[in-house]
């Protein structure tokens, strides 16, 4: 369900009574994970952590009023999902895979760039933070004008 939240405290006062504690900690984790030079915002009904328009100035190629997406973290109705475009771009859709399994993990449910939860008690919260820190704003730039400019 895309939420009409524009802000992250609306958007989690938004989530149902269910969800609320699952999403507040995994943002607690991407937050604390994240390299610095991401922020987080609400973009396409979901929280967002983005490069800034003050770090990478021509936006995102798509609509370049916004700034270049990177992660995003959603309550869907029937799971919550963690969108992330170093996956979707194959930069680390092999290292999550192998990480998940060296660590007993679930299979995880992967979609084209995002890892599906339906089972909110097998989220692996230590691999998701693992996940975040593994590119920082500048090398996710550098993947990201490479792809666009092929």
């Amino acid at each position: 369900m895309k939420s009409l939240a524009t802000t992250p405290d609306e958007y989690l006062a938004s989530l149902p009574a269910d969800r609320k504690p699952v999403i507040e900690k995994l943002r607690r984790i991407i937050v604390k994970n994240l390299p610095k030079g991401f922020v987080e915002i609400v973009d396409y009904g979901m929280l967002a952590y983005v490069v800034p328009h003050s770090v990478y100035p021509p936006g995102y190629h798509c609509n370049p009023k916004k700034p270049l997406p990177f992660l995003s973290l959603a309550s869907q109705k029937q799971h919550v999902t963690l969108h992330h475009l170093g996956l979707y771009a194959g930069v680390l859709l092999d290292w999550l895979v192998d990480e998940g399994k060296k660590r007993g993990t679930p299979k995880l449910d992967l979609g084209k760039g995002c890892v599906r939860w339906r089972d909110l008690d097998a989220i692996p919260y230590d691999l998701v933070g693992d996940l975040a820190r593994r590119l920082t704003p500048q090398a996710w730039i550098e993947h990201y004008e490479r792809s666009i400019k092929r």
